[in-house]
């Protein structure tokens, strides 16, 4: 029993990223039809926005202490970082929680690059087939991740994640089931936690506000939306920003997790397209469900038990759902009738 616990937990993470990014994914196709192959490079940017942000307040200032010497008889260099050099103690508490903080760079970071993406060249794709737009949106990924390599280089930028959330919750004892028996990582409980109210804010955002309001019968009929004098089109612009964002605060912090490289949005962006698909195109529902079930189940095929039952079922085990549901259901556990059937 406490062995199913705790792969389920340790699927809840990994589901959240994949539900948060075939979230963005799905309100991208759901309003403007685009199926963009680009979505895991936000999620890559994202992540190098954490890596900019903490190489940034630490910077160096270097300062010459004539009181102390070097053997050789000159002053020695003091290496202070730069927020701590402008703030003192609190810098110190600013590259603590660089990764937390970096949300604050961003959102604003992501949602100019979702926004001139689709003004600058996604726009033009409309009405194109999907072929088309997977062609550019993709060769679009390549030359955003290629940028990143050539600025922040080739290799993982490790990320260190706040001190008071390192070491693992005792999860047992909440449970009446005694102390250590099941343990879980506080910062995968963190991103656990975080993924569920960036589900929950977006959801919210669509159902109680009249922007969300007006965004979904968009979604239903454009048509008729159009001719009531709504510029629809700027709304369902600004939802690309808003699925950029998406995508790059689940890169953000995810950091900690696995080291930030440039080809990490290429990593997330199959296995995402493949949540869309099970969970049905351009259902905001299913996606996040497929994306928790598709984690959850990749975390159990990844049980030594299993493995040694069917060896390497924790590789395909993603793909073979996707099969099974698709010959059952073609539409996607939660998509709507006559997507994908034809």
């Amino acid at each position: 029993m406490n062995a199913i616990l705790a792969q389920l937990l340790n699927g809840l993470d990994k589901g959240g990223a994949y539900a948060l990014i075939a979230l963005g994914l799905t309100l991208v196709f759901g309003t403007l039809g685009v199926v963009n192959f680009a979505h895991g490079a936000l999620f890559m940017l994202g992540a190098f926005c954490a890596v900019a942000f903490r190489q940034l307040i630490t910077l160096e200032t270097v300062t010459l202490d004539p009181e102390k010497l070097s053997p050789w008889g000159a002053p020695l260099e003091i290496r202070t970082p730069l927020a701590q050099s402008w703030f003192g103690d609190f810098g110190g508490v600013l590259i603590e929680y660089s990764v937390p903080l970096s949300i604050l760079l961003a959102i604003p970071v992501m949602a100019i690059i979702g926004i001139a993406m689709e003004r600058g060249i996604i726009k033009h794709f409309y009405k194109r087939s999907h072929a088309e737009q997977i062609l550019v949106t993709f060769g679009l990924a390549i030359v955003l991740q290629e940028l990143v390599k050539a600025i922040f280089g080739a290799n993982p930028i490790s990320q260190p994640m706040p001190s008071v959330l390192r070491g693992a919750a005792d999860v047992g004892m909440w449970l009446g089931m005694g102390p250590n028996v099941l343990t879980y990582p506080w910062w995968r409980l963190t991103y656990f936690l975080f993924a569920t109210a960036i589900i929950g804010g977006v959801f919210a955002f669509l159902r109680f506000t009249t922007f969300g309001l007006v965004v979904r019968a968009g979604m239903a009929d454009r048509e008729t939306v159009g001719l009531l004098g709504i510029n629809i089109a700027r709304r369902f612009t600004i939802m690309f920003g808003l699925a950029a964002v998406v995508a790059g605060l689940a890169g953000v912090m995810y950091t900690p997790l696995v080291p930030p490289n440039y080809h990490l949005g290429m990593d997330f962006l199959v296995l995402s397209f493949v949540v869309v698909v099970v969970g049905g195109m351009g259902s905001l529902p299913g996606a996040v469900a497929a994306g928790f079930l598709l984690g959850i189940l990749q975390s159990f095929a990844s049980m030594t038990e299993i493995k040694s039952i069917l060896p390497g079922i924790d590789q395909i085990i993603v793909y073979l759902t996707a099969v099974i549901v698709l010959l059952v259901r073609p539409r996607g556990l939660f998509g709507r009738r006559g997507v994908m059937e034809s």
